[in-house]
């Protein structure tokens, strides 16, 4: 069922066969699936993403459709990222310009696994694992290891410890969630005495230096209908309803161009060191891992102090499919469509737990009410087009 009158091929007054518009539909990936993001607010934040993409492109808005029914021009939001390019071709994308995410050879290259070597070149690897990566990426990642056997695991751990607490970080979890700091082999057994061990073969775990002080940056770029922002931002950390510190929004700077018009509006510092470890991070993704491409991409970078009190700052994570900053993107994005002049803006997004009945003037709701896996939510975007150079260093790392 289409949301908005859809038309097909219709007949102009004069008797000429007018073109096919094209239409956004929301897509659920129905088989495998690395995080899911099915929950009742991301299908209703999705939607709405979906909606103002369509403004954005000239298209209808489509509810989700059986692929046989699908329009020639279909634009996908996927709630997942793509896993190879036989699943993107089937589904009519070949290019950045047919969806909102990204597209990866295999599905492990999809999740933080990749931000870290294996404990030897011998340990258990899935086909397609690129030995060539983090050479590539030392510099830009902290220290740590991914494994994909228990044995390389506990391999790894005992080289870690005695460093100082261990983070323990399943790959198919996001937000945060699902992570645990160990300090000794005891507490690190535990732990990997529960871990699925389909879940560990196909996506491994992260064994991750634990950080104190930390602030976390975020680096994109999104692409639509011609348009392409690129931005860093801050993180913002939330209790959601059970108490629990989680992702709690994003408040980003956003320039219209590529990483280099970002690049150029930066002085040195801490900032735009976190942007180009970032590219870096990019960079070589795309050297690496063949079959790749996106329309959004989005690189979580950390700094914080150490066991022995030395900072440090690294890539944690990428996001190439519609993520926690989108609305955000969006609200980016759909500025520069208005105002074709318009070179940079401050774009935040929010996510607030609990009962929030009254939002800044402005806002774009995306998603508000009870959501049966995390409660009472409302999840909402706003625009500064003033706020964007007073909060250039954000944030004031040291």
């Amino acid at each position: 069922m289409f949301t908005e009158t859809m038309h097909r091929s219709a007949i102009h007054p004069l008797g000429c066969v007018q073109e096919e518009i094209g239409v956004v539909m929301p897509y659920t990936r129905s088989s495998g699936g690395l995080h899911a993001h099915r929950s009742g607010h991301e299908v209703a934040t999705r939607q709405e993403v979906a909606r103002r993409i369509a403004r954005i492109k000239g298209y209808r808005l489509a509810d989700e459709l059986p692929q046989a029914a699908w329009p020639a021009q279909t634009y996908l939001i996927p709630n997942d990222t793509l896993v190879g390019l036989p699943e993107a071709r089937s589904l009519g994308v070949h290019s950045a310009e047919d969806f909102f995410g990204g597209v990866v050879p295999h599905a492990f290259v999809a999740t933080k696994a990749i931000s870290h070597p294996l404990y030897s070149p011998d340990a258990v690897a899935p086909t397609g694992w690129s030995p060539d990566f983090y050479p590539m990426v030392a510099k830009a990642v902290l220290p740590g290891y991914t494994a994909f056997s228990r044995e390389d695991a506990a391999l790894a751990a005992e080289r870690l410890l005695p460093l100082g607490g261990l983070r323990i970080k399943p790959v198919v979890a996001s937000g945060g969630r699902g992570q645990t700091v160990v300090h000794d082999r005891t507490a690190f057994n535990a732990v990997l005495a529960v871990m699925d061990n389909d879940e560990l073969r196909e996506y491994g775990v992260v064994l991750e230096h634990d950080l104190a002080e930390v602030e976390t940056l975020s680096v994109g770029q999104v692409r639509v209908a011609g348009i392409v922002a690129s931005y860093f931002g801050r993180q913002l950390l939330t209790p959601d309803n059970r108490g629990a510190l989680v992702y709690g929004g994003s408040d980003l700077m956003v320039v219209r161009g590529g990483f280099d018009v970002l690049l150029a509006t930066l002085p040195s510092g801490a900032v735009r060191s976190a942007v180009e470890h970032a590219l870096v991070y990019d960079m070589a993704v795309k050297a690496c891992f063949p079959g790749f491409f996106a329309s959004r991409t989005n690189y979580d970078v950390v700094h914080g102090m150490n066991a022995v009190g030395q900072r440090c700052a690294g890539v944690l994570e990428q996001s190439w499919r519609m993520g926690g900053a989108s609305p955000a993107e969006i609200t980016a994005l759909e500025a520069f469509h208005a105002d074709k002049g318009l070179k940079s803006l401050r774009a935040s997004c929010f996510e607030k737990f609990g009962s929030h009945k009254t939002l800044p003037e402005y806002s774009v709701v995306y998603f508000q009410g009870d959501d049966p896996e995390v409660g009472l939510l409302t999840k909402y975007a706003t625009l500064d087009l003033d706020g964007y150079s007073s909060k250039l260093q954000a944030p004031a790392w040291r």
